[in-house]
């Protein structure tokens, strides 16, 4: 059996100036993710970092002030995940915003050209005749690509927020708040953010040389997109990126988002009026996702570029009818992936320290999808590999990391231990892709594995559930979970509040075949509560007093202020109150 995470509370110090309209429960919440006011807590977006100390933007915005001026064709080339979906459709919306006549989406196709600006890339562009190539959420690692296109006489701009390599790409201008040196405050922009950086100083370049008037081209307008961009790629909510997610949340939530995003939420089943961040990663995202990763993200950036709502629901159910199918190959691979696991033992402690899987049959869109779910099982760095087309001999692989090791790190160690043995690879910290070749998969899995037992503190690999403490029997009312859904945005380190307590069971059923239906009862409270644990039912009857660590959350089909709890981990406890697994 794999052990279930420690549960640790988090430290808080509710020092801090806060106005009355904060509610002592979510003042606790704020304060264990280290805001001490109002500011930091809920910021806005007049607390934005400005652009000016983000490095290259002199150059880039001088590149596309010139391409305005000049009516030169610009392409926008976008990567195949919802960042660089809607990183492309922020870029190509933006600058036509601000004047841009001559405006051409244009992205890679995963089983075609693989990552990003590649050379075969570059030759299927010729035909669209472009004077500018502005790359969205890649092109630090692109240099084959970049330098094809230079030699074909285009300039690149490049827009990235991935961590570069020894040497940079001969673009004209790169813009990354990640390079070595920069002085940008905030390393944590999503590619969307950076691109929506670049259109907040192109502004002020064109505002200043008096191209643009004051007034109009209201580019906040395009933090629907920037909101949903930055959530789906997991990226940190600092205090800029939750004013930026924060902004765009309250466009989605009153009814502005764009035609696709409000028909991919109507697709989705979720009511837009009350959209979480949990929402748009758990539903949202993962739509636009299985377009690049077994169509074409082309059909997801038409979504989002389309201003006629009947079009962009008729896109949004071919990206719901993607989906689906992505989410049956999903299963199947991770079906499989058990299996192989299965063959290393019935615990955690019997696996090894790294996991590197490869099936010749996988699709090379989900192996993310795999490796993620693998890691979240045993609480290792996995890197899922398929051959990059049928029949190829060359793999693509996909790495997912745990909280504290650096994944795009342990890559260049292995490629500077290996010089050869990895074909090109880039990333960051908790997500990486790289190419190998089919025969020297042994050899690489061996190098990682040794790379990571280098490189990683013991510690690490026992997962933790980060509590935000004890609920009160008085704190379990319908003010409180509304004021927690919508206090947030909350996301990867700035975590949806969780809390952990002691229940007395009264009632249970399995419902879907997977999901365990809780009756509780907890000590001071008259009323009992309904909980559920999706994906709880392990075939063993609850015991009659459990641990849990849960959300509390609005019951919006009980409706008329009903609550319930999402339970995330449960323990059984003895009649003395010890806790033991389940």
């Amino acid at each position: 059996m794999t052990p279930g995470p420690r549960i640790r509370r988090r430290q808080v110090d509710a020092a801090g100036s806060w106005p009355d309209s904060i509610s002592p429960l979510l003042r606790r919440i704020y304060a264990g993710r280290g805001a001490t006011g109002i500011a930091q807590a809920q910021p806005k977006l007049a607390q934005l970092l400005p652009p000016d100390s983000l490095g290259g933007l002199a150059e880039a915005t001088a590149l596309l002030a010139d391409a305005i001026a000049g009516n030169r064709h610009i392409v926008v080339v976008g990567d195949f995940d919802c960042d660089g979906a809607t990183a492309c459709a922020v870029g190509v919306r933006g600058l036509r915003m601000l004047g841009a006549t001559r405006v051409t989406p244009a992205v890679p196709n995963r089983m075609v050209h693989g990552y990003g600006l590649s050379p075969g890339l570059v030759a299927e562009l010729v035909g669209l005749e472009p004077d500018l190539l502005i790359t969205v959420d890649h092109g630090i690692v692109c240099h084959a690509g970049i330098a094809a296109a230079k030699a074909l006489g285009w300039q690149v701009l490049v827009t990235d927020h991935h961590l570069p390599g020894e040497q940079l790409p001969t673009a004209d201008a790169i813009v990354n708040p990640n390079l070595r040196g920069d002085a940008f405050p905030s390393k944590m922009l999503a590619g969307v953010g950076v691109m929506f950086y670049v259109l907040l100083a192109l502004r002020k370049k064109l505002r200043d040389s008096g191209v643009l008037a004051n007034g109009g081209h209201d580019l906040s307008t395009l933090l629907d997109l920037v909101a949903v961009g930055t959530i789906a790629d997991l990226v940190p909510l600092d205090v800029n990126n939750r004013a930026l997610v924060g902004a765009g949340m309250r466009r989605l939530r009153a009814g502005q988002g764009c035609a696709g995003l409000r028909a991919l939420i109507e697709v989705s089943g979720r009511d837009a009026a009350r959209l979480t961040a949990a929402d748009i990663g758990f539903a949202i995202a993962p739509r636009l996702n299985a377009a690049g990763r077994l169509e074409d993200m082309a059909i997801g950036i038409e979504c989002l570029l389309s201003d006629d709502a009947t079009q962009a629901g008729e896109l949004a159910q071919v990206l719901n009818g993607i989906n689906a199918e992505r989410r049956g190959v999903q299963q199947q691979m991770v079906d499989e992936a058990e299996i192989a696991l299965a063959r290393l033992g019935d615990s955690v402690a019997q696996a090894p320290i790294a996991l590197c899987l490869f099936d010749p049959e996988w699709h090379p869109g989900v192996v993310g999808l795999v490796a993620s779910k693998m890691k979240e099982k045993l609480h290792r760095p996995v890197i899922a590999f398929a051959p990059s087309e049928p029949g190829s001999s060359s793999l693509r692989g996909s790495a997912r990391s745990i909280p504290g090791f650096h994944i795009r790190d342990a890559l260049a160690g292995v490629d500077a231990a290996h010089p050869g043995l990895i074909g090109k690879f880039g990333g960051h910290a908790m997500a990486a892709g790289l190419s190998l070749d089919e025969s020297e998969f042994a050899r690489f899995q061996d190098a990682f594995r040794e790379q990571v037992e280098s490189m990683m503190d013991p510690a690490m690999l026992h997962a933790e559930l980060l509590s935000d403490g004890e609920l009160a029997a008085d704190e379990f009312i319908a003010a409180n979970a509304e004021a927690l859904r919508s206090g947030g945005p909350w996301g990867q380190g700035y975590g949806e509040p969780l809390f952990d307590g002691e229940f007395e069971v009264i009632d249970w059923r399995v419902v879907g075949e997977r999901h365990l239906k809780l009756v509780l009862r907890v000590e001071g409270r008259r009323e009992t509560l309904n909980a559920i644990h999706f994906g709880g039912w392990q075939e063993q009857e609850p015991g009659s007093r459990q641990r849990l660590a849960y959300r509390l959350v609005p019951d919006d089909y009980r409706g008329g202020g009903a609550i319930q709890l999402i339970v995330e981990h449960r323990e059984s406890l003895s009649p003395k109150g010890t806790a033991f697994a389940t």
